[in-house]
């Protein structure tokens, strides 16, 4: 609003009513239309008329091509409130006079002095501009506490209108971030907030559980919590970045056929990375990287949908990391090709797959974007934390009978937390039971050395970028810290490090962690936090973080934990299952004691084998990327059929020479996936506990086991898989090339009028697949 030059005393007063309280600023125009309506310079009518005609032309000139479709309700009804407000002072500037608004001015403010409830002006907070609901609750909280008291309900609701607009629309949720956030959080958040659209669920999880534990936890919980520096970019942005690069073509992708949406996804990668930001979130872009200076940073997907009571859409979509080493230039178009990555990742096959099979197809699902300073040291050239991992409130697979399933447990891992969610080749992270932190799944030094990490994800800062290096190229007995996270192998057996290594060789190093669980409070802390966050969110938990060790030189050193997500975990419903007892040989057709869950799977009529020595004979990855991709297909044909699949190594593994290469939307319909590892038949599966791909297979209700050919105590029925009539060419006659590679078993077949049942005891540490009689 602008107005001519008057006394101090008197702009001063005016400059207090219109800056302090957008309320204010509201109730003043509300009075000046009504002089406009009273004097009949212009009809309420006409006006309102005027001001959504004006609202279209704006949206044109913005390059809208359909103004009443491409944009959400609340910019709408900013927009409208804006034009509004300019059009108030355009008829009032040229129609009246200045000293009936220096009345209008003295009027409001006297009525605020004379009864402060006067300003909570009685509106619809679910239509009202958001600016508003924020005055209004600042107003309120600052109420005296007999005043406050009446209006506290009203608080309650301007909150939960607030958390609704801006982080989640999800009731579970917001059934639970309603009894912590408070309005002073909403607008730290609101600040760092860039454009329109809530921030999503993976940015929700992180707050509520930083805001519980700073509320509950006890002291030292408070002091050693914290999250990363980190802003949101809205998740109404995403429409704007494709409308304004022509991409909107590719809003309807999830009603496609797959075979389409995967032909279709290179190209929406390419054209998505080609396109630019707006003028106006291109500015506050690089506002951002000013703010930061040249600190790593990670870019994040954070869906509407993300991280849900549910639905996790664990590992869905992208996340970039942006080594911010370059140019301004340089590092201001890295960070907008990360944006426009992750955004593309929300049309991969995956993901509309994982939403399809949910019931969530019809769902907008639109993505923010979570942007966070990495959290980590300097070492030399690299950059990573001491630590990071992912914690379960709820153990789901022990490995001993002592192990408590409601202490918790983590997969643990040196450097960038990638490897800890992320099923990678040839690389182990360490796995931590909580109710017993120092008892592994391991025996013995020889399969300590075997089962350890290899790899370590970090950045570089000097090629700016980021790598997986060799732990022995990173990790050397001068990193501060290399007590806390490794053992010397002395050739057969493995020694804590107690005095001055610098002359050992860095080969000799196997990451342990056990001086970080020996030595600091990092398994206690880990389990309290995981306890709060469970009772208060009113289930289990998963959590991803990064631990930093202070006080290294120290007896007993201390730990800050940085809090990356927060999510309900994934959860199986409780099912008793019992071997049953004296089972003929003959009708086992499998058996197993390695990490085994607790689940019953009846009635299994196919299962589609993958022969280990088949596919590693197969000349090229493209060839077993092949087996890959009939699997899927059948998988889609299949969804009416009760059938498991089994293959050698790691099932969903980005590498197809470790195992068979698929993703969730070639599984989806499966009712277990069995790892075959042994002598020649293919690399050891590691327990995928904990990964993104077990949280597919955990909200799929499908089963993961492991069955070591070579244990001793170990059935695999031979002549089931390898004598039983092959059904793929019958019924899928496309891939008869693919027989020698692929086996469809039915049950049947082998027996006439049996099923396989699969028995699987937690409780006894057995899994058993048996023929049973229709």
């Amino acid at each position: 609003m602008t107005f001519p030059s008057f006394s101090n005393d008197r702009a001063l007063r005016i400059y207090l009513a219109l800056a302090q309280y957008p309320i204010i600023r509201t109730r003043i125009r509300e009075r000046m239309r009504r002089e406009l309506y009273e004097r009949g310079v212009v009809k309420p009518k006409a006006f309102e008329a005027e001001v959504r005609r004006k609202a279209v032309e704006s949206q044109i000139r913005e390059g809208l091509q359909n103004p009443f479709s491409e944009e959400s309700g609340e910019i709408w009804e900013t927009r409208l409130e804006r034009i509004r407000s300019h059009l108030t002072d355009f008829y009032f500037a040229y129609n009246l006079r200045y000293e009936l608004f220096e009345n209008i001015v003295r009027e409001v403010l006297a009525e605020r002095v004379q009864q402060t409830e006067d300003i909570l002006i009685s509106f619809n907070a679910e239509l009202a501009p958001q600016e508003m609901l924020f005055d209004q609750a600042l107003v309120i909280e600052n109420l005296p506490p007999k005043d406050y008291i009446r209006h506290e309900h009203r608080l309650h609701e301007l909150i939960v209108v607030l958390i609704r607009r801006m982080i989640s629309d999800q009731l579970a949720y917001i059934n639970i971030a309603k009894e912590w956030f408070t309005i002073h959080d909403l607008i730290k958040i609101q600040k760092r907030k860039i454009g329109y659209g809530k921030i999503g669920g993976k940015a929700a999880g992180m707050l509520l559980a930083a805001r519980i534990l700073h509320e509950v936890a006890e002291e030292d919980i408070k002091n050693s919590i914290n999250i990363p520096e980190s802003y949101f970019l809205g998740a109404d942005v995403m429409y704007a970045y494709m409308t304004y690069n022509d991409l909107m073509c590719w809003a309807e992708q999830k009603y496609k056929l797959i075979d389409q949406i995967r032909k279709d996804y290179p190209r929406i990668q390419k054209e998505f990375t080609k396109g630019e930001f707006p003028p106006d979130i291109n500015d506050r872009l690089r506002n951002l990287l000013d703010e930061i200076g040249k600190k790593p940073l990670i870019v994040r997907s954070s869906s509407l949908l993300e991280d849900n009571f549910g639905t996790s859409f664990a590992g869905k979509y992208e996340s970039v990391f942006c080594p911010n080493q370059g140019t301004p230039d340089e590092n201001f178009k890295n960070l907008t090709r990360a944006i426009a990555q992750v955004y593309a990742s929300g049309l991969n096959p995956d993901a509309l797959l994982y939403r399809r099979s949910k019931g969530l197809q019809d769902y907008d699902e639109r993505l923010a974007i979570l942007i966070q300073v990495v959290e980590g040291e300097k070492y030399g050239n690299y950059y990573l934390p001491h630590a990071a991992g992912v914690a379960f409130s709820r153990n789901l697979f022990r490995w001993a009978p002592q192990i408590r399933r409601e202490d918790g447990f983590i997969r643990l891992v040196w450097g960038l937390g990638t490897r800890a969610v992320d099923r990678v080749g040839q690389d182990y992270p360490r796995l931590i039971a909580l109710s017993h932190p120092l008892l592994r799944p391991e025996a013995s030094s020889k399969e300590i050395l075997r089962y350890s990490q290899r790899y370590v994800d970090l950045i570089d800062l000097e090629a700016n970028r980021f790598q997986t290096n060799p732990i022995s190229e990173v990790l050397s007995p001068r990193y501060p810290i290399v007590r806390f996270l490794a053992y010397i192998d002395r050739g057969g057996y493995l020694t804590p490090i107690h005095s001055n290594i610098m002359q050992e060789d860095p080969k000799q190093l196997v990451l342990t962690f056990d001086g970080l669980i020996q030595r600091t409070p990092f398994a206690d802390r880990m389990k309290r936090i995981l306890n709060h966050l469970e009772k208060h969110y009113h289930r289990p938990v998963d959590v991803e973080f990064t631990v930093n060790i202070t006080n290294s030189r120290k007896s007993q050193s201390d730990i800050q934990i940085s809090l990356l997500q927060c999510r309900p975990q994934s959860q199986r419903e409780d099912v008793q299952a019992h071997v049953p007892e004296k089972l003929p040989k003959e009708d086992i057709i499998f058996s197993t004691r390695r990490m085994v869950p607790q689940g019953f799977i009846e009635n299994i009529n196919y299962i589609l084998f993958v022969p280990p020595d088949e596919y590693h004979a197969l000349p090229t990855a493209a060839a077993r990327s092949k087996i890959g991709r009939a699997i899927g297909q059948i998988n889609a044909v299949f969804s009416e059929k009760r059938f498991i699949c089994v293959g050698p190594g790691r099932w969903g593994t980005v590498n197809p020479d470790l195992g068979v290469h698929i993703g969730y939307g070639d599984i989806y319909n499966t009712l277990a996936l069995i790892e075959l590892a042994g002598k020649g038949i293919g690399l050891d599966p590691d327990p995928s506990f904990g990964t993104h791909f077990f949280q597919d297979l955990v909200e799929s209700n499908i089963y993961p086991l492991a069955i070591y050919i070579d244990d001793k105590d170990v059935i695999f029925n031979q002549d089931f898989f390898y004598g039983t009539p092959n059904q793929l060419k019958e019924l899928f006659p496309n891939m008869a090339d693919l027989s020698k590679n692929l086996r469809l078993i039915e049950v049947e077949s082998f027996r006439h009028g049996a099923h396989i049942d699969l028995v699987m005891d937690d409780e006894e540490g057995y899994a058993v697949a048996y023929l049973k009689s229709n």
